[in-house]
C-alpha cells in the first residue's frame, strides 16, 4: 500500500509505502490509542460529574449505583433464603436426633426427664418478611448449642450402654458345653455314690472326654487346682461376688490370674475327682452361696431371643436377690 501526503503551502508531496504487516500494526496502534483516549475521557467526565453534581451525569451515576446495590441486595437475600432453608433442615434433623436420644435414654437406664430437648414447634406458615442476618446468626448459635448438648447426651448414653454390655458379659449366662444334654439338676437328689439324700449344688452336663468347656462369662481365674471332691477345678470370678465353677475336668487351658472372656475355651470335659463318669459339674455362687445355674442360663437364652436387653438385664439382676433373702443376700435352695 502507498500513502501520499501533500503539503498545500509548500507544494510538496511525500509518499509512504506500507506493507500488509505494517498496515495492520498501524491500525491496531491507532485503535488502542483511541480506546485509551475514550476511557480517559469517560473516567474524567463521570468522576468530575459525580463530584460536582452535573445534572445528567449525576443522575446516570446514581442509577448505576442504585442498580448495583439492588443486585447485591437481591443476591444476599437469595443466599440468606437458601441458608435459612438448610438451617431449617438441620434443625429438623437435630430434633429427630434429640427424640432418638430421649428414647434410647430409657434403654440406657437414664431418666428421660433428665434429657432436656427443645419442645416441638409448628403451626401455620405465614411469610411476612425476609430473615435478617442477625436472626440467622442467633439461630446458628442456638443450633450449635443444641448440637453440643446432644453430643454430651450421646456420650453419656454410650457410656451407660457400654457399662450395661460389660455387666451382661460378666454374668454367667452362656452354656459352658455346647450341644450338651442336661444330666442332674440343682437341688436334692439321691447321691450316685452313697445312695443317700444329698444336695447337688450345680448342673451336670454329660459329654465325651475332651469336649471343650467354655467360660460362661468373662472374668478372672481365681482357682485352678485339684480337689478330691471336684477333681481338676477352675473357678472364675465375674465381679459383684459372682463366681462360676467348672469341676471334674480332664485338661485345663488357663491358670490362676488369667483374664478370660465369655466363650473362651478354659478346659476339657473329664472324669476326675468324685465322679462316676465323664461330665462337667457347673456351679454358680453368689457371695459364696450356690445358686441354681439354670436361672442364669435361662436368662441368657432370653437375652438372645428378646431385643429389649434392658428388660432382660433387669430380669437377670433378680438372680442376685431371689430365693427369699430378707436383706437381699441370696440363699441356697433347700
Amino acid at each position: 500500500m502507498q500513502l501520499i501526503i501533500t503539503d498545500a503551502w509548500l507544494v510538496k508531496s511525500r509518499a509512504f509505502h506500507l506493507s500488509g504487516t505494517k498496515l495492520l500494526v498501524t491500525i491496531l496502534v491507532l485503535a488502542f490509542a483511541l480506546m485509551l483516549v475514550a476511557a480517559g475521557l469517560y473516567h474524567w467526565v463521570f468522576l468530575k460529574g459525580a463530584r460536582e453534581g452535573w445534572p445528567v451525569v449525576g443522575t446516570l451515576v446514581r442509577l448505576v449505583v442504585k442498580d448495583e446495590f439492588a443486585q447485591r441486595d437481591r443476591f444476599m437475600r437469595e443466599n440468606i433464603e437458601v441458608m435459612a432453608k438448610k438451617l431449617g433442615e438441620m434443625q429438623a434433623k437435630l430434633l429427630q436426633l434429640e427424640s432418638l436420644g430421649e428414647r434410647v435414654s430409657g434403654l440406657a437406664g437414664l431418666n428421660p426427664a433428665d434429657i432436656k430437648i427443645k419442645p416441638g414447634q409448628g403451626g401455620r406458615l405465614i411469610l411476612e418478611r425476609d430473615l435478617s442476618i442477625d436472626e440467622l446468626q442467633v439461630t446458628l448459635r442456638e443450633l450449635d448449642s443444641n448440637a453440643s448438648q446432644s453430643s454430651v447426651v450421646m456420650t453419656v448414653l454410650e457410656s451407660r450402654l457400654f457399662e450395661q454390655k460389660i455387666k451382661k458379659m460378666m454374668v454367667p449366662t452362656q452354656m459352658p458345653v455346647a450341644n450338651a444334654n442336661l444330666g442332674s439338676v440343682f437341688g436334692w437328689r439321691i447321691d450316685p455314690i452313697t445312695g443317700a439324700s444329698a444336695l447337688h449344688t450345680g448342673l451336670d452336663f454329660p459329654a465325651t472326654p475332651g469336649t471343650p468347656i467354655s467360660a460362661a462369662a468373662g472374668g478372672v481365674v481365681v482357682t485352678q487346682e485339684y480337689q478330691p471332691e471336684y477333681g481338676n477345678i477352675v473357678e472364675v470370678d465375674h465381679g459383684n461376688d459372682l463366681i462360676s465353677r467348672y469341676a471334674h475336668v480332664s485338661k485345663v487351658h488357663v491358670k490362676k490370674g488369667d483374664l478370660i472372656k465369655r466363650g473362651q475355651k478354659i478346659a476339657e470335659v473329664g472324669n476326675t475327682g468324685r465322679s462316676t463318669g465323664p461330665h462337667l459339674h457347673f456351679e454358680v455362687l453368689v457371695q459364696g452361696v450356690p445358686q441354681d445355674p439354670q436361672k442364669f442360663l435361662n436368662a441368657g437364652r432370653n437375652l438372645l431371643a428378646t431385643p429389649n436387653n434392658r428388660t432382660n438385664l433387669a430380669a437377670t439382676s433378680v438372680l442376685y436377690g431371689s430365693n427369699g433373702g430378707s436383706n437381699g443376700t441370696p440363699q441356697a435352695q433347700r
